[in-house]
């Protein structure tokens, strides 16, 4: 447990009212609302708070009853918050849901290379042999997490042969920082930026492989994956602003601090559970907290962000709007505070 200053109260609240701002979204059944509700159903493991379940609940239900849409890598976002249902309610229908994105994973989804996920934003060929740092947390982790509770040692390894190659492919040697995309086809990482929120993804998604796993030291992968995000946090820490926020291109002290990225990578530190880690933590989560509104949004979050062509293209992605993305990393950040406490 890391040693933190905090007001349980206010963590408790900030939680609460976070979750009741996004409740509020009319989010659609992709990963915007994956990220989202994926921090709802955490407030819910952490907190207990019946609302927050009942209203998952509700709108999944009224979901299936319109139609779902067809598969993809950033769609199986969804799967998250689907297995939580599961988990909290034993409901066979959740479950059905889970396994079918799984079968869409493992079956039909577009790879490349050494079995490696190709990142997909619907039914079409969107990237072409592109492995991007967001599938960990929309595919990878959430086929971690399936294959753990189930006990499948198939998918276990596929989510595992994911960690591995995404390491390998978008963690910089030199500075331990993930790049945002990696081109199989031109052997390069496209533009070549260190992005935020691609760390973000990288180090919470790893944070979370000891967590589910609780034989991890029998899988080699892990052994890996134990390695990337400890030099990544380490080089990571330093790159911090003085607000305890991270920038929208992590080492260019011309982009803008962002919120979404500072969350997920801050709950890292805490999952990742180093105790030299902790003063980082907790200046990250004054700044944080000064970024979430009275009414539950989270502020200065970057909008949706493709592999971009240039510094530019980053620095340019508006941060005026409320995102599901924000407002589930925000959530998974306080949980983490929370729930820390119980180790």
């Amino acid at each position: 447990m890391l040693k933190l200053d905090y007001d349980v109260k206010e963590i408790n609240k900030a939680i609460d009212a976070v979750v009741r701002k996004t409740m509020t979204m009319d989010l659609t059944w992709d990963w915007p609302c994956g990220v989202a509700y994926y921090g709802i159903s955490e407030a819910y493991r952490v907190t207990k708070n019946e609302d927050y379940l009942n209203f998952l609940i509700k709108w999944t239900d009224e979901y299936i009853e319109m139609g779902l849409p067809s598969w993809n890598v950033n769609a199986c976002a969804m799967g998250h918050a689907m297995f939580s249902l599961y988990e909290a309610t034993g409901d066979q229908k959740y479950l059905d849901l889970v396994m079918s994105k799984i079968d869409y994973l493992r079956n039909r989804a577009l790879r490349f290379g050494d079995n490696v996920l190709q990142h997909t934003v619907s039914s079409n060929n969107d990237f072409p042999e592109q492995a991007w740092a967001d599938t960990l947390f929309m595919a990878a982790f959430f086929m971690l997490r399936v294959g753990a509770k189930l006990k499948d040692q198939d998918l276990i390894n596929d989510a595992l042969n994911q960690y591995y190659w995404h390491i390998k492919y978008l963690q910089d040697e030199k500075t331990s920082l993930w790049y945002h995309g990696y081109n199989n086809i031109h052997k390069d990482h496209m533009s070549g930026f260190y992005w935020g929120r691609a760390n973000a993804w990288a180090a919470y998604t790893m944070s979370q492989v000891k967590k589910n796993l609780s034989d991890w030291y029998l899988y080699p992968p892990c052994m890996d994956v134990e390695c990337a995000i400890r030099d990544q946090l380490a080089a990571i820490k330093l790159l911090q602003t003085e607000n305890g926020l991270w920038r929208t291109i992590l080492d260019d002290e011309e982009a803008y601090e962002e919120v979404s990225a500072s969350c997920g990578i801050a709950a890292a530190m805490i999952e990742n559970k180093n105790p030299l880690h902790a003063k980082y933590v907790q200046k990250a989560l004054k700044g944080i907290l000064e970024n979430i509104s009275e009414d539950g949004r989270v502020l200065n979050v970057s909008g949706g962000t493709a592999v971009m062509k240039d510094r530019e293209g980053y620095r340019g992605v508006p941060k005026e709007w409320i995102q599901g993305w924000g407002q589930g990393l925000a959530l998974a950040f306080l949980t983490a505070i929370l729930d820390q406490k119980k180790d």
